[in-house]
């Protein structure tokens, strides 16, 4: 179990989520290691350092944008960052997230986590590419350790055509500068870097107005 010191080491303002929200988080934590040895969930080098490799990781996007919004959370893989968002949003009462993940074992395990902890999440099992059309009007897009900037930028496309307000949220690693400079060659977009909590030059970027460049 994570300490309160470690989590205060992490956020400083630790007191952004409730008592509940690390409950459930905890929870989650203990489900990701009780599948671990049946689905490969995450990178077993990166299973004693759980919480601060991905929970913490992921919990740096509620800590920036703590709001009840609509996300789809493209390849979810284990949950991160989407399902970390939904255990979060369980306290607010609002906002939802879209968990795609086209793995179906994968998809069972977030669906347990679900039951287990009320996350404000749902699964689909389906690839990014057939998704539209299946879920309401989305307002942000959140993806961690999925595919190069460029391509993500053309998963979240067509959202971005039916929103123009929607915004995209993505973890990157140190390598993103370069990831940037090639997306640019390919689409328009505002861009904002946060600073990763988690990793040295690592990065989340923020984007939005999103176009495609002729």
């Amino acid at each position: 179990m994570v300490s309160r010191a470690a989590v205060e080491g992490f956020f400083p303002e630790s007191g952004f989520v409730s008592r509940e929200t690390w409950d459930g988080l905890r929870a989650y934590a203990d489900l990701v290691r009780k599948w671990q040895p049946s689905i490969n969930l995450v990178s077993p080098a990166t299973l004693p350092v759980l919480w601060e490799r991905h929970i913490l990781d992921s919990l740096q996007l509620f800590r920036l944008r703590p709001d009840p919004l609509t996300w789809i959370d493209m390849g979810s893989g284990a949950g991160f960052p989407g399902l970390v968002t939904g255990i979060c949003l369980a306290e607010l009462g609002a906002g939802w997230v879209h968990l795609v993940e086209s793995n179906n074992k994968k998809a069972a395990f977030l669906r347990q986590v679900i039951t287990a902890t009320g996350a404000r999440a749902s699964v689909h099992p389906v690839r990014m590419e057939t998704l539209q059309g299946q879920v309401g009007p989305i307002d942000a897009i959140s993806a961690r350790a999925l595919a190069s900037l460029t391509d993500l930028l053309g998963y979240a496309a067509p959202f971005a055509a039916e929103n123009p307000a929607l915004e995209m949220w993505f973890h990157k690693g140190l390598d993103y500068p370069g990831e940037v400079r090639s997306a640019r060659d390919h689409w328009g977009f505002d861009l904002i870097e946060h600073p990763s909590l988690a990793r040295d030059g690592s990065a989340i970027l923020q984007i939005s107005h999103l176009s495609k460049r002729n």
